[in-house]
């Protein structure tokens, strides 16, 4: 039997000593504290020990600044009364005819697709109807998505349809406009049935010759762009959805973060399409019904000529692939090492305009018909003024609506390459505000109270993009660019009027009485 350890008494030493420690560092004054309070709550019913301070009143602030764009739309230049009617561009009975003939062919294919897939069609003929590739058949079959979807039914009361029939040569929609933000909703939120190219973009698909330099013409206006040489990029991808509801969008995807910038060495023609940026230029263009406003409309440079745009998140698997008809659409799908559904594509890009390499072309475009008495150039100066503030190169032809004559708006379509570097101001694309040395009263007004402290652009255009399911849309840096880039834009226009006088330089648009003195954006530059 082994004897007693001799280490023994050293460890109960050892747990004495820290238990003894204990008492007299930890316990002993804790109950020195407890029986302290006893003693004087005994000998007085009040606490004898000094009272806690007060809290101290919350320190009071200055009443909270207006919202941005609560100032902005209260001044006398936002608060303008809305003209009178305009000369609608469709007729509602027209349109309705039109549509409910386009509603009814789109059954007709997929009553004829249904029986292809049930086998009562006949494949044989090259003239019978579409039919899907073998893989992305055998992939529905797969997924059971064999069965296409019930007709559709067209809805007079659509939202696409009513902000449709509000196109007018005022624009593409009037200053108070329910139906758009019905269909900026619907766009968020309706399921997609369909996705298919743009018709552009099927034309040039394998039409594209780089080395025989194909012009591409411009033929559906009378543009100072000519024409330009188209080549193959394959650095964005568009596609048209169709929704439920019939009404279509135009799909950019995300291909670059927000916090990126454009390299310095990448060419404009070769750079990405950002969505960011086509829901940036909607923000800054537009004209709509917000909710945060005392006001009814919102409204920043008041163009009205950029198509309803909202961010979306897209699910291209059920969204895009599982219901496109296009056999070169499903052919761009690929699943990648990471067993992500990816796709690509090959689109076109546009070379240089004669603005930017020729500083005189101006003195040209003022002797063609229409620019030399009609409102078009003043037009395209609205335009360079809105592309420079984006830092959009890709501008290289415009598109209007015929039917309202040599004074229609332009359509600033495809807005995707702006907001690539903050970091730079592209002088260029002012070539028709500095060569031309015009622009409407009614446009510098706005951009000129635009640059005040109290209505400063950066500020507007932060607040109203938080109203995007994608916010935040352009990180600050992009944000503090439309400032210092405004600052630029009045100092060219400040430098022609010093060399050909106001009266020259600023047109007078507009009739309407001058703003109050307060209130009134001067037109000192």
């Amino acid at each position: 039997m082994p004897g007693p350890r001799r280490d023994r008494p050293a460890v109960l030493l050892l747990l004495g000593a820290l238990l003894a420690a204990d008492l007299y560092f930890h316990l002993w004054p804790r109950a020195r504290r407890e029986l302290e309070l006893g003693r004087m709550s005994r000998m007085s019913p009040g606490c004898p020990c000094p009272a806690p301070p007060a809290p101290r009143p919350p320190p009071s602030r200055a009443p909270r600044a207006a919202p941005a764009l609560r100032r902005l739309f209260a001044h006398p230049l936002y608060r303008a009364a809305p003209p009178g009617p305009a000369e609608p561009l469709l007729g509602a009975r027209e349109a309705l005819r039109y549509y409910r003939r386009k509603a009814a062919r789109w059954n007709r294919l997929q009553a004829g697709r249904k029986k292809v897939f049930k086998g009562e069609g006949s494949s044989s003929s090259p003239s019978s109807s579409p039919l899907p590739s073998r893989r992305h058949k055998l992939y529905r079959e797969e997924l059971n998505l064999t069965s296409p979807a019930a007709p559709l039914p067209l809805r007079p009361e659509a939202s696409w349809l009513q902000f449709q029939l509000g196109i007018s040569r005022d624009g593409l929609y009037p200053r108070s406009s329910p139906a758009v933000t019905r269909l900026l909703r619907d766009m968020r939120e309706l399921p997609t049935i369909s996705a298919d190219y743009s018709q552009d973009e099927k034309a040039l698909l394998g039409a594209c010759d780089c080395s025989q330099r194909v012009y591409i013409p411009f033929p559906r206006v009378n543009t100072p762009f000519p024409p330009q040489v188209v080549k193959p990029s394959g650095v964005h991808l568009k596609l048209v959805l169709r929704f439920q509801d019939f009404g279509k969008a135009m799909f950019k995807p995300m291909r670059q973060k927000r916090e990126e910038e454009t390299p310095e060495d990448f060419f404009y023609f070769v750079d990405f399409q950002r969505h960011n940026a086509e829901i940036a230029a909607f923000h800054l263009d537009r004209n709509i019904p917000w909710q945060h406003s005392l006001s009814p409309v919102c409204r920043i440079l008041d163009f009205r000529r950029v198509p309803p745009t909202v961010g979306r998140l897209i699910n291209v698997t059920k969204e895009i692939l599982e219901v496109t008809k296009n056999e070169v659409l499903q052919s761009v799908f690929f699943v990648s090492p990471a067993s992500n559904v990816c796709f690509f594509a090959k689109c076109p890009y546009m070379c240089k305009t004669e603005w930017e390499v020729n500083p005189h072309y101006c003195n040209t475009v003022r002797e063609i018909y229409p620019y030399s008495n009609s409102n078009r150039l003043l037009n395209i100066v609205d335009m360079a003024i809105f592309d420079f503030l984006m830092g959009n190169m890709d501008r290289h032809h415009y598109e209007m609506f015929t039917k309202f004559g040599d004074d229609g708006f332009l359509l600033h379509l495809d807005n995707a390459r702006g907001f690539g570097r903050h970091s730079h101001d592209e002088i260029s694309i002012l070539a028709p505000l500095s060569q031309c040395c015009m622009i409407k009263r009614s446009t510098l007004l706005r951009l000129q109270l635009l640059a005040e402290p109290e209505y400063l652009l950066s500020d507007v255009m932060r607040e109203s993009l938080l109203q995007d399911p994608l916010a935040p849309v352009l990180t600050e840096p992009h944000l503090l660019a439309l400032d210092r880039r405004l600052q630029l834009i009045l100092g060219a226009v400040g430098k022609c009027i010093d060399t050909f006088g106001e009266a020259t330089v600023v047109a007078n648009d507009t009739r309407q009485p001058q703003s109050p003195a307060e209130h009134r954006a001067k037109l000192d530059t």
